[in-house]
């Protein structure tokens, strides 16, 4: 059987932002900063794709990904939430790393 699926593309940014997101919080909680947030962050990035890849394996034929995520988030099933749930939380780790990253930018003084 042949499924519809999103392209190449997209698979390598979505993995390598994953990966990236593991490594950065692994770093953080190496330095000490942000310990709770990256130990939930690096939490989503693991559980969050396998939530995902085992619920899109019952997909009918001809739906990618995206059309099957979707449909069940209308039909009010309950790991699509989780799903966007862990993607904002991702997102919202990732500003306020980004932002503490600036803050210690400024209080780097020049001699």
């Amino acid at each position: 059987m042949y499924w519809e699926t999103l392209p190449k593309w997209f698979w390598t940014i979505y993995y390598l932002f994953l990966l990236t997101t593991i490594g950065t919080a692994i770093f953080c909680l190496v330095k000490n900063k942000l310990k709770g947030m990256s130990t939930i962050a690096i939490f989503f990035s693991v559980t969050v794709p396998i939530i995902s890849i085992i619920k899109s394996i019952g997909r009918t034929e001809g739906v990618n990904e995206v059309e099957h995520f979707v449909g069940q988030l209308q039909q009010g099933f309950i790991w699509p939430i989780i799903t966007i749930i862990g993607y904002l939380y991702i997102l919202v780790w990732w500003v306020y790393f980004v932002k503490s990253k600036a803050r210690n930018q400024d209080n780097v003084k020049i001699t």
